[in-house]
């Protein structure tokens, strides 16, 4: 089947990668000539674990091309997946300029039946205006147009793992508008559910687009929930990783995103739990708790903040050090991370700031242009008077505590991500600090 992903960014990419490599013929489209020029010469325009190579693969075996020619794309294809942007707008609601382009784009230039494929993540009833914008756009034309049936495929992938997410996936979610489009999607996946067994939810469109909203809003809510949690064990001095190891043994609840931290960040939960909001809203419903979940994670943030100014009384002139940027580990991916807040808010406070992180230094300095940037960990900490722990790379979490001890200006360490071993932090002589880890361990 030939298949056009529209838009080639990280989920356009993996998914046009490993629909390749399933056997179908794929051709990613983008406007960004220098993206696609990378691309056809074995580049990848973000890091991305294991992708830059399935990449090279599949376009070196001409199972995956790229072009920025939408009419050439679409001539002999059966689906079109939207994967463009969706960015917030101030009022908490998602952009969708760049979808609408593409459903009037796709109307304009078909010349043969196509299911046109929601990927990107939209609010319900998008599928419905994605359907008026083809209809009118068809009817500017006067003589009409091919039928294009609309649908929704959210995608489940995390960023770190995309590739095997989306090799892999736990469940395959599409809603559909026509028999057409139902069994266009049942062939695209057909080669990954007959090897993988996985589950398949059959449904209408707007349920599959609200599957992914609600997804998101409610793994954000147990991070915002366990990040709560951790507030109070540091006030009472208890431990919230063994009270999450207690909560998580109930088979009812489970121990996954029971992590305490310094909050969620990325290009999914922030967006998708404010788009959701947004959406509650207009249809007359107060969804308060996503209020709650939201204002827990912006708030959550501040506790490092308290934890340094417990220690040094005051920020001004201080060097404080973050070890990681990125919102998590396996991607140089900034977008609402809490590391680049966190270093605002040290700037603001009069500290200095380094920044260490494996893969999104050169991000970093062009988003804060005021921290010092170091790509060594240890070297990153040398006069500092304090070091926090802000995404849980191997090559942090595996730094050796006591060299940690000797090239720090002040044995201080904020773990916001609870990632190292307490005990061991003690041993080596560190002021440490986690997230709902009880009473200062010195």
């Amino acid at each position: 089947m030939k298949i056009v992903i529209v838009g080639v960014g990280h989920v356009g990419l993996t998914t046009a990668a490993v629909l390749a490599e399933l056997g179908h013929d794929v051709v990613g489209l983008d406007d960004d000539r220098t993206k696609l020029e990378l691309l056809r010469a074995g580049g990848a325009p973000f890091h991305e674990p294991g992708l830059a190579e399935l990449v090279e693969r599949v376009t070196a075996d001409g199972s995956l091309t790229f072009t920025d020619d939408l009419a050439a794309a679409l001539a002999g294809a059966a689906v079109a997946f939207v994967c463009v942007g969706t960015p917030s707008l101030p009022g908490g609601g998602p952009d969708l300029r760049f979808v609408e382009r593409v459903g009037a784009d796709v109307a304009r230039e078909a010349t043969d039946e196509i299911v046109l494929v929601e990927k990107s993540t939209v609010p319900a009833n998008t599928g419905e205006r994605l359907t008026q914008v083809i209809a009118r756009e068809q009817e500017a034309r006067r003589g009409g147009g091919p039928t294009v049936h609309v649908a929704s495929n959210p995608e489940f992938l995390r960023e770190g793992v995309a590739v095997q997410d989306t090799r892999e996936p736990d469940r395959i979610v599409y809603g559909t508008s026509s028999d057409t489009a139902r069994d266009v999607l049942r062939e695209v996946y057909a080669p990954m559910i007959e090897r993988l067994g996985c589950p398949v939810v059959e449904t209408d469109v707007p349920t599959a687009e609200l599957i992914k909203h609600a997804s998101n809003a409610f793994l954000a809510t147990r991070l915002s929930f366990i990040n709560a949690v951790a507030n109070v064990c540091d006030r009472v001095g208890a431990d919230v990783d063994v009270v999450a190891e207690g909560m998580g043994l109930d088979a009812r609840i489970g121990p996954a995103f029971l992590k305490a931290g310094i909050g969620y960040g990325g290009s999914c939960f922030p967006k998708d739990v404010d788009a959701f909001l947004h959406l509650s809203r207009s249809v007359g419903y107060d969804f308060a708790l996503l209020e709650e979940v939201r204002r827990i994670n912006i708030a959550q943030r501040q506790v490092v903040i308290d934890k340094l100014v417990e220690e040094l009384w005051h920020l001004t002139d201080k060097t404080i050090t973050l070890l990681g940027a990125a919102f998590k580990p396996g991607t140089d991916d900034l977008r609402e991370a809490p590391a680049l807040y966190l270093a605002q808010d040290l700037l603001d406070a009069g500290a200095h700031v380094r920044v260490y992180d494996p893969v999104a230094l050169d991000q970093v300095k062009e988003r804060l242009p005021d921290v010092e940037v170091v790509d060594d960990p240890l070297e990153a900490c040398r006069g500092a008077h304090a070091a926090v722990v802000a995404t849980e790379w191997p090559e942090i979490v595996g730094m050796d505590l006591g060299a940690l001890r000797d090239v720090l200006d002040y044995p201080i360490v904020i773990d916001g991500r609870n990632a190292l071993d307490a005990d061991a932090a003690q041993a080596a002589g560190l002021h440490y600090h986690g997230v709902g880890r009880g009473t200062r361990r010195s």
